[in-house]
């Protein structure tokens, strides 16, 4: 596989992420900073390691899986996996500015 396509595939990946939100937050998942890593691998299989605003967050089995689901529906994406962690902690901090300055923080 060629590298740009790799990146374009990223770049979708981040797409489909952002349309998805936290039921309790006017903010995207992937601006509100709860996307640690993703990796595209060479056969367009995506792992993604994230996190959510709370281990006790009442959106914990909803929020991963519709990242998986929108990724998922990618055209050319293989396999899906999103890895949940509580390490490191989810901090206000880890926001973009964007999603900061949504949320009234700046």
């Amino acid at each position: 596989m060629s590298e740009p396509l790799k990146e374009g595939l990223r770049d979708e990946v981040v797409a489909a992420i952002k349309t998805v939100y936290d039921p309790e937050i006017p903010v995207d998942v992937y601006e509100l900073g709860l996307i640690y890593e993703i990796n595209v691998f060479p056969v367009n299989n995506v792992y993604i390691l994230m996190t959510l605003t709370s281990p006790s967050c009442p959106a914990a089995e909803v929020i991963p899986e519709e990242v998986k689901q929108k990724v998922q529906a990618i055209e050319g994406v293989n396999e899906v996996e999103v890895e949940l962690t509580f390490d490191p902690p989810y901090a206000q901090e880890m926001m973009s500015e964007e999603a900061q300055l949504e949320l009234g923080f700046m």
